[in-house]
């Protein structure tokens, strides 16, 4: 549908006389009573147990003066970020922490951003709060979705990625771009931005900040992406902004602000290096007919590791991100490729913490020393390659794979990053890059993984990614499970042939844009059950922790 200028100006006339007003009416918080849910026995003291508290310390030696100085600015324009998180996820952040008295209920709401445990699917766990709204506080919490397609369908503005959805005084929806529902922050935090900018060393990441500080304000994200992409050498990195889209249940379209400021590990990232060169290599070998395997990766695709200084927003609510691979724009994707960090102190935070102690009860004692965390490492390294692969746009012409797939897209894109991934270090390996004898440590370790990542809950992408995951394996027999000890045990020629035939499944699905097809697999095999369930009981009786959370900051002894 074509808009004319004269459109245009009258939208934007409207937008800006209804922002404010609507803004803070539609941000006051979310979620209606509802008295079916039952939270008068809610221990909060063992809630808090689901967490492990790890101090996040990066090592800064390395760091020159200016440096150093830029950081407060970085860490500052993040704490911004978080802000911005509460009211597209929940709403008033402080009406509903003020309201709060058990002091352990309200850290437990400050980790989950908001009155749903993100580790329980979203379930209630404070009085008179009703289910989570699947479109967060993104759209109108009386909303339908055959409402929303029907005004789509008249004003295509509503679709974007990086506006709010509102009701006018008339009751009709209305989009609300984020550089003017939110301008006060972003103009703020560009203007922090523009400082760091001042002191940066690096000419490329220079650039980057004055850019996207430009995108803050006008709502343009995708130059900033290409200047992202273009930075080689910076020993300070920031990804900052309304990105990601899994906060958005109804129609995985909108993106939620958040914010990293990461320091570079050279060492480690140098090691990585190589194996960004192979990637065009790597698509042409993935297990699907040609046609779905037809674009060509970026060619300056990038593999890099970090340490975390500082998480804000979406990346730090519930179960915390631990690898990156960014930017989400397809165009930017397939001229350039994508950038991929991993972020070693929060991996090894999961690693020693969790996925050690869970291996010791669930998995075969004669296979518990395959695991190590060069395992983890990879196994996490190559889930973000495998976002990069495959197909981004779907055969017929219809748009992106996550447009065709919508509320599904999320979820199965995670699926086939973290199968793709293992077949990637199944092909490596066969090229002598990894020693053959190692393969199943990645095997044993990536199952290990699922049992940590589906304890995130079926509504976390990641948890019900890896739910299609742990089925798929057991119907395919690649594991075995011992009914006296009840541990685990791979059959590392069965899971390899088990990972290509699933690689393949989800790349058609993808390739097809086939809605229908992905959602009923997501039914169908993305939710785990029976005998599984007791075992993850076992995890939970044992007391390890299901994620971590940070003390973070600079005034950290």
């Amino acid at each position: 549908m074509a808009i004319t200028a004269a459109e245009s100006l009258r939208y934007i006339k409207t937008v800006l006389r209804w922002a404010t007003l609507l803004a803070t009416a539609c941000l006051a918080g979310c979620g209606g009573p509802d008295p079916g849910v039952d939270t008068a026995d809610v221990d909060y003291r063992e809630k808090l147990e689901d967490y492990v508290t790890v101090k996040l310390a990066a090592d800064l030696s390395g760091l020159s003066d200016s440096q150093r100085e830029m950081l407060p600015l970085l860490v500052e324009a993040a704490q911004v970020m978080d802000g911005l998180f509460w009211q597209q996820a929940y709403g008033d952040r402080e009406a509903l922490l003020e309201g709060i008295e058990d002091a352990n209920a309200r850290r437990f709401a400050e980790i989950n951003y908001g009155p749903w445990d993100r580790l329980d699917n979203n379930r209630p766990f404070l009085p008179g709060v009703g289910p989570k709204p699947p479109g967060a506080n993104y759209y109108p919490s009386n909303m339908t979705a055959e409402e929303f397609e029907v005004a789509a369908h008249n004003d295509p503005r509503l679709r974007s990625q990086y506006a709010l959805v509102r009701r006018n005084t008339a009751g009709e929806l209305l989009a609300i771009p984020y550089n003017v529902a939110f301008r006060d922050q972003l103009v703020a935090v560009a203007e922090l931005l523009r400082q760091a900018a001042s002191l940066a060393e690096d000419s490329g990441f220079r650039r980057y900040l004055q850019i996207r500080a430009d995108a803050l304000e006008s709502n343009d994200y995708q130059p900033s992406d290409f200047a992202w992409m273009e930075m080689r050498d910076n020993a300070i990195d920031l990804v900052i902004g309304p990105i990601e889209s899994y906060e958005d249940g109804l129609f995985g379209t909108k993106t939620a602000f958040e914010a990293y400021v990461l320091i570079k590990d050279k060492q480690w990232s140098d090691r990585l290096a190589k194996y960004s060169t192979m990637l065009p290599a790597l698509q042409d070998g993935l297990p699907v007919p040609p046609e779905y395997k037809a674009e060509e990766p970026g060619g300056d695709s990038q593999l890099n590791a970090y340490d975390v200084l500082y998480y804000a927003g979406d990346c730090n609510a519930g179960a915390k991100t631990i690898a990156i691979n960014l930017p989400n724009d397809e165009q930017v994707q397939l001229e350039k490729g994508s950038r991929r960090l991993q972020l070693k102190n929060a991996m090894r935070a999961k690693f020693d913490n969790i996925l050690l102690p869970i291996a010791d009860i669930l998995i075969d004692e004669q296979q518990r020393d395959d695991i190590d965390f060069e395992a983890f490492f990879s196994n996490t390294m190559f889930h973000e390659v495998a976002h990069g692969l495959g197909i981004k746009n779907t055969l017929d012409g219809r748009g992106t794979v996550r447009e065709a797939l919508k509320d599904a897209s999320s979820a199965l894109e995670e699926a086939k990053a973290d199968i793709l991934g293992l077949h990637l270090i199944g092909k490596l390996t066969d090229a002598g890059e990894f020693p053959k004898e190692g393969l199943a440590g990645n095997y044993t370790t990536f199952l290990a993984g699922i049992f940590r990542s589906v304890r995130f809950g079926a509504s976390s992408a990641h948890g019900r990614a890896n739910s299609i995951s742990f089925n798929y394996f057991q119907r395919s027999q690649a594991f075995s499970r011992d009914s006296v000890s009840g541990t685990y045990r791979i059959d590392a020629e069965k899971m390899r042939a088990a990972v290509d035939s699933l690689s393949g499944k989800i790349l058609r699905l993808q390739g097809d844009g086939d809605y229908d097809g992905a959602k009923a697999l997501l039914a169908e095999i993305g939710v785990l059950g029976g005998e599984v369930e007791s075992d993850l009981a076992r995890l939970e009786d044992a007391g390890i922790p299901v994620d971590i959370v940070f003390e973070q900051g600079l005034d950290q002894d």
